[in-house]
C-alpha cells in the first residue's frame, strides 16, 4: 500500500476530520513521529524509510537534496501559505505538484497583528510583567486611533488588516508591486510608506529577493519613533540592523512573530519595547482546522490529477 507522509507537527490534534479525509482514500498515513518541526535530515530519513507518494507538509525544509531523493513522490500539499520551505524549481523539474492554503491564515495573522500593535502601543506586556514582579507600573501608552499604518504587502492578509485598522480610525497606506490601486489602502512608493507611517507592518512572502528586505538602509528611512511589526516571515528583517535601530532609538519598538532562526535566542530579548511570539500567526484552533482541511483536500485533488487515486 502506498504511503502519505504528514510532516507538519500537530496535524489533526484539534479535530480528527482532516485526517479522516485522507484515510478515506485507502492510502496508508504516516504521521510526524517527533511531533515538532523536522530538520532537513529528519525529513529525508522519513522519506527514505516510507517512500511516500505524497507529503502534507508544514515548514520543514523540503530542499533540492531532499526532493531529489524522494523517489516516487507525486505531490506536496503545504498546510500554510508560505512556500519558501519547498524548493519549487526542483519540484517542477521532478514533476511534483505543490499546493498551499492561502486563505486559512488570513484572519488569524491579521488579528495577531492588531493584537501586537495594541500591545506595543499600550505597553500591556510591560505592565503585566511589573505586576508579576510585585510592582505597580502604569506606563503611559499611545492610541491606535489616528495613527498612520504602512503595509508592505497588500494581498489577502494586508487587505484584511486594512479593514480592521480603518475601524480603529487609522490612515492606512501601503505598497505592493502587484497592486497599484486598493479600495481600503492609499498606495504609495516604499520610501514614502516608511517615512510617513507610525507603524509599519510586513506582509511579504520570503525569497532570496526579499531576504533582509528591512535592512540598515531602509530602517534609517523609517519615521523616527515608529514601530515595526513582522508577522510574515523570518529573514525579511535584518535582526542585527533592527537591534541597532532600537539601541539608537530610531524605532520606538518592534513586534516579531517570526525569526531568521527559530527558536529565537538572540539579543532582542533584552528590550522592554520588543514583543516576541513563537511563530503563532496562523496558530489559532479554528484556522488550523481550516488549513488542515484545505491541505487534505488539496492533496487528494493532486493525487487524482496524477492518476494515483
Amino acid at each position: 500500500m502506498s504511503n502519505i507522509l504528514i510532516t507538519t507537527s500537530s496535524f489533526a490534534k484539534n479535530d480528527p476530520g482532516p485526517l479522516k479525509i485522507i484515510e478515506q482514500t485507502g492510502l496508508n498515513v504516516v504521521l510526524n513521529p517527533l511531533e515538532r518541526k523536522l530538520t532537513e535530515q529528519e525529513v529525508l530519513d522519513l522519506i527514505l524509510e516510507h517512500k511516500p507518494i505524497a507529503i502534507l507538509a508544514g515548514v520543514e525544509p523540503l530542499t533540492a537534496s531532499v526532493l531529489q531523493q524522494a523517489t516516487g513522490l507525486k505531490a506536496i500539499a503545504r498546510a500554510g501559505i508560505g512556500m519558501d520551505s519547498v524548493d519549487l524549481d526542483t519540484a517542477k523539474q521532478l514533476y511534483i505538484s505543490v499546493t498551499n492554503t492561502p486563505d486559512a491564515p488570513t484572519i488569524p495573522v491579521a488579528e495577531l497583528t492588531v493584537g501586537m500593535i495594541l500591545t506595543l502601543l499600550r505597553q500591556v506586556h510591560t505592565s503585566d510583567a511589573s505586576i508579576r514582579q510585585s510592582q505597580w507600573t502604569r506606563p503611559m501608552g499611545q492610541l491606535l486611533y489616528g495613527k498612520t499604518v504602512g503595509l508592505i504587502g497588500c494581498g489577502r492578509i494586508g487587505s484584511k488588516l486594512a479593514l480592521y485598522l480603518k475601524n480603529f480610525g487609522c490612515t492606512v497606506v501601503g505598497t505592493d508591486p502587484a497592486c497599484k490601486t486598493h479600495e481600503d489602502i492609499q498606495m504609495a512608493e516604499l520610501e514614502e510608506v516608511l517615512s510617513v507611517s507610525d507603524i509599519v507592518s510586513l506582509h511579504l512572502p520570503y525569497s532570496t529577493d526579499t531576504h533582509h528586505f528591512i535592512n540598515q538602509e531602509r530602517l534609517k528611512k523609517f519615521k523616527p519613533g515608529s514601530f515595526l511589526i513582522n508577522t510574515a516571515r523570518g529573514g525579511l528583517v535584518d535582526e542585527d540592523a533592527l537591534h541597532d535601530a532600537l539601541v539608537n532609538k530610531q524605532l520606538a519598538g518592534t513586534a516579531l512573530d517570526c525569526f531568521e532562526n527559530e527558536p529565537y535566542t538572540g539579543p532582542l530579548k533584552k528590550f522592554d519595547n520588543v514583543l516576541l511570539t513563537a511563530h503563532i500567526g496562523s496558530y489559532a484552533k479554528e484556522a488550523r482546522i481550516m488549513m488542515e482541511t484545505q491541505a487534505a483536500n488539496n492533496l487528494i485533488s493532486q493525487l487524482k490529477k496524477a492518476g494515483v487515486l
